[in-house]
C-alpha cells in the first residue's frame, strides 16, 4: 500500500511546486496549500526557536524545518492529503485496535513518503 501512495503522490497534480526549506517558503506555501494549519506553524516555529535558543543548538529549527516541508509535502497533492487526513480520522474512529493500525498504516506510508520526497 505504500509504493501505491508514494507512487501517486509523484504522479497527482500539484497545487504547487515544492517550496526550499526555509521557514518565509514553508510559510507562503502553507498559506496556499493549507491557510488553516499557519497558527499552527507560527507557534511550532517559536517554539523551536526557543528551544534552539535553550539548547545553543540548530536541532530543534532543523526538525521544525523537516516537520512543515513534510507538511506541505502532504498537502500539495490534493488527493493524497484527502487520503491523509481520512485515514488519521478513521483510525481515531476504528472499532478495534486492528483498524485502527490499518488506517494508521496508511497515514504513515503517506507521511514516510512525504519525508523520503523532501529529503531525496
Amino acid at each position: 500500500m505504500e509504493d501505491a501512495l508514494s507512487t501517486a503522490a509523484h504522479h497527482a497534480e500539484e497545487l504547487i511546486p515544492r517550496p526550499s526549506k526555509s521557514p518565509a517558503a514553508l510559510k507562503a506555501a502553507l498559506a496556499v496549500v493549507a491557510p488553516n494549519l499557519l497558527p499552527k506553524m507560527q507557534d511550532n516555529l517559536e517554539k523551536a526557536f526557543n528551544r534552539a535558543a535553550e539548547l545553543d543548538s540548530l536541532t530543534p529549527v532543523h526538525a521544525f524545518l523537516v516537520h512543515w516541508a513534510t507538511i506541505v509535502e502532504i498537502e500539495r497533492f490534493p488527493e493524497t492529503a484527502r487520503t491523509y487526513h481520512r485515514s488519521l480520522y478513521l483510525a481515531q474512529q476504528a472499532g478495534t485496535p486492528e483498524e485502527a493500525r490499518e488506517h494508521l498504516a496508511v497515514s504513515g506510508g503517506i507521511l514516510r513518503a512525504a519525508t523520503a520526497a523532501i529529503q531525496g
